[in-house]
């Protein structure tokens, strides 16, 4: 089974928004029946995002969060990662194309419209760019 990177957006799903669409995908996560891969560098983008205001977390709330996608998570070196050969408009989901090129064959569940777009072109690379929550079953 390949092992997969989820977008900010998704983490926001499962931690914060506990979004329905994604409960088979935290049940899966909390398991660790799938590898699940993340770099330092998505982990500081999660938490940038989940201490904004509109959130309303409080420090330990955030910190709770985080200690637990870490706990799961793979944890890769991003400080030598090949960049991805596809640049995404939105410099701050970059990381997440680098480390599924890096750690291929991946599935990157994503859904920012700019990550979705690289798709096609990822697939050639043996990356799976997807909006599905279930395509870890894949």
């Amino acid at each position: 089974m390949k092992p997969v990177v989820l977008d900010t957006n998704i983490l926001l799903d499962i931690f914060i928004f506990n979004d329905e669409r994604a409960l088979h995908l935290k049940k899966v996560l909390f398991d660790k029946t799938i590898r699940f891969l993340a770099s330092q560098k998505t982990i500081e983008e999660f938490a940038d995002v989940i201490s904004r205001p509109l959130f309303k977390l409080d420090e330990q709330a955030q910190a709770t969060i985080l200690d637990q996608w870490q706990s799961i998570a793979e944890q890769q070196d991003d400080s030598n990662l090949a960049p991805a050969p596809w640049k995404c408009q939105d410099p701050d989901d970059q990381i997440f194309l680098d480390l599924a090129y890096q750690l291929r064959p991946t599935i990157l569940i994503s859904k920012d419209n700019a990550v979705l777009q690289i798709a096609r072109s990822a697939a050639s690379e043996d990356i799976l760019i997807t909006n599905d929550y279930n395509a870890f079953r894949l």
